[in-house]
């Protein structure tokens, strides 16, 4: 960069930023160790915070990235995008929320790289960047070029939204099994939680696998090799989990019909029953407001055991009823 920054090895937090709104600078050589001497780098990596002014004007006055690489790094974000521009590939991709986030969920990275930089920023903590970074600090794992590391956190993003779509699997397992069993009550807005995940995970790999064909197409004949293998890899395992992304939505909707038709059974059950209580109780209210007239002439009125005529009259007419109901209902 033309801007002097902290040298690798210094007092920079990788969760919060230094006073040019930079998190992390790692150096790595030709062979993808790290090395703490720029001089000796053959490319290098850095993160920022992209809400923080100094990150975006650290970024602006980056003279190595184009133009149209800064003004999209720079501009709001509007979703999933990748492009390809003079030697650059650039874009935001989605990840995961890192656990001690305040909200678990998606969010996007934002990247730009050509052979010798690596430029990345973050709104939150993201959890495969953090992983790589990670690997990075132990030497657990080398990365010779930026398209390699890039690779890398895209398959962690991918790998933790395979085992979010995995929990998923098993919460409607779960939910099945309630269903199935007739315990089934408080499944209603369990569902509903596990189609709104789905929905948010199915859409970013439906745009994810889109992003990567338009690469492909744009830009056939300029991307080099390595990133077009990048490409091509990443978007197959976006397919991948877009297909099953699609598998489990199909799931939580059929199970959203089998619940809602035994809401409907239930609905009709009771109902049911309403309406035989109804057609017994309609006799016995009759009689008892013939009987509440205040007129003369009224049957029963001087007889010692009227009240109690009275009642056997209306409990037979409420079973003779009750025996024409249910055989109407052919229960």
């Amino acid at each position: 960069m033309n801007i002097a920054l902290p040298a690798e090895g210094t007092d920079l937090s990788p969760y919060l930023p230094d006073e040019h709104g930079l998190f992390f600078i790692y150096h790595f050589k030709a062979d993808g160790s790290r090395t703490a001497d720029p001089a000796e780098a053959h490319w290098s990596w850095r993160s920022y915070q992209i809400t923080d002014m100094r990150a975006r004007h650290e970024i602006g006055a980056e003279t190595a990235l184009p133009a149209p690489v800064r003004d999209a790094f720079l501009s709001p974000s509007h979703g999933c995008q990748i492009d390809f521009e003079d030697d650059f590939l650039y874009g935001d991709l989605p990840d995961l929320r890192h656990d001690f986030a305040e909200a678990r969920g998606l969010t996007h990275f934002r990247f730009a790289f050509n052979d010798k930089m690596l430029v990345g920023a973050r709104k939150q903590p993201l959890e495969s960047v953090d992983k790589i970074r990670k690997l990075v600090e132990s030497g657990t794992r080398k990365f010779r070029t930026p398209a390699e590391l890039i690779e890398a956190v895209m398959g962690q993003s991918l790998d933790g939204m395979a085992a979010e779509l995995d929990k998923m699997g098993d919460t409607l397992d779960g939910i099945e099994d309630r269903i199935v069993c007739d315990a089934w009550h408080n499944e209603r807005q369990a569902l509903v939680d596990a189609r709104r995940q789905l929905v948010l995970i199915h859409r970013q790999m439906a745009t994810l696998t889109s992003l990567f064909r338009h690469l492909d197409h744009s830009h056939r004949n300029e991307l080099p090799d390595p990133i077009n293998d990048m490409a091509t890899r990443l978007s197959h395992r976006a397919h991948t989990l877009h297909h099953d992304s699609e598998q489990l939505q199909a799931r939580t909707r059929l199970l959203q019909d089998e619940l809602m038709a035994k809401l409907t059974e239930q609905s009709n059950q009771l109902l049911y029953i309403l309406s035989v209580m109804t057609a017994v109780l309609l006799p016995t209210t009759i009689i008892s407001g013939l009987f509440g007239m205040n007129v003369g002439g009224l049957p029963l009125v001087d007889t010692p055991h009227g009240f109690w005529v009275v009642t056997a009259i209306s409990v037979v007419i409420a079973g003779i009823v009750y025996k024409i109901v249910r055989r109407l209902g052919r229960v």
